[in-house]
Formats: C-alpha cells, sequence, structure tokens
C-alpha cells in the first residue's frame, strides 16, 4: 500500500459528467495542462470512461491513431502529429506482476518523452514518477442507462502543485 502524500503534494478537482461526449471533451481539456514526462493513471469499474477520457487526450495532444483499448496489445504508441509528446497507452488489467512485469514494457524509457497513460495502473506503475495524475472514474453500476460519471483528479507531487486542476471544473 502507498504511503499517505501530504496534502501539499496534492491537487485535486471532482466534477460530475454526464455523457460519453463530455468524458472526451474532460480529455480534450486536459491534454492542455500535460506535458512531456506526465504519467496519468486511470481507475474505474468497467466501461467507466477510461478509454472515452484517453481518445480525448490523443485529440489534444494532437497524435496519430484512433485511441482504442490496448487491453489485448497491452501498450500501443500514438506519435504526435503536431510536434508534442507522443501518447503511450497503456492497460495494465492483464497484468499482475506489479513494476517489475510493467519493466517489460520500458514505459521508463517512454515516460521522459511522452505523456503516459495507464489504465488498471494502481499498485503497478507508481514507482515510475514520484509526480502522477490519478484520475479515478466512478459510474454507477448494473442495469442502467445512466451515464453520469463521478471524476475525481488528483495531481501527485510537485509537478502538479501549482496546474490548476480546478479550471477543469468549470
Amino acid at each position: 500500500m502507498e504511503a499517505p502524500h501530504s496534502p501539499a503534494a496534492e491537487a485535486a478537482a471532482r466534477l460530475t459528467l454526464t455523457s460519453p461526449d463530455r468524458m472526451q471533451e474532460l480529455g480534450r481539456r486536459l491534454a492542455k495542462l500535460l506535458r512531456p514526462g506526465d504519467l496519468v493513471m486511470l481507475s474505474g469499474e468497467l466501461g467507466a470512461g477510461k478509454t472515452t477520457l484517453t481518445r480525448g487526450l490523443g485529440e489534444g495532444l494532437g497524435v496519430r491513431g484512433a485511441v482504442t483499448s490496448p487491453t489485448f496489445v497491452i501498450a500501443r504508441v500514438h506519435p504526435s502529429l503536431v510536434g508534442g509528446p507522443a501518447l503511450v497507452h497503456v492497460d495494465a488489467y492483464r497484468l499482475g506482476g506489479g513494476l517489475d512485469e510493467m519493466e517489460d514494457l520500458d514505459l521508463d524509457v517512454s515516460l521522459p518523452d511522452s505523456v503516459v497513460v495507464v489504465e488498471w495502473g494502481d499498485g503497478k506503475v507508481e514507482d515510475l514518477s514520484d509526480d502522477r495524475l490519478h484520475v479515478v472514474i466512478h459510474r454507477v453500476v448494473g442495469n442502467t442507462d445512466d451515464e453520469r460519471r463521478q471524476v475525481t483528479l488528483t495531481g501527485v507531487g510537485a509537478r502538479w502543485a501549482d496546474v490548476g486542476l480546478a479550471a477543469l471544473t468549470a
């Protein structure tokens, strides 16, 4: 279990989204805050919107290729079309070995020049960087057509101290 961080080392924002389009728009807005070397961890139930958010990140970063779930390939690299950082999209759902298994993906090599987004990365990739953005998406579960999502963004480390995540709630 990860040690708690001091309040000064975290910045957070919480918002409610009402549709997949809003989730994708959040990704586009969030992309404007990202820079090479950023690690973004996505958590949430199946169907919560992790890949939809990442699709918006890809659009906002101006990367090549359709952003789809990398479940069966584990990781996809989307190079920038606009001179910005590449997007490395990882699905760690099937990886159970923590950072040792993640090391085979060479994420530590990709991280300095890319934005690395890891779905299902809790307990597996925290050691890649002292600074990371953790996005937790909660959805109503069960047999429902309720598309509302509660999204909590928590910036951990000095990198996120003055980023202004609260602006994403506007």
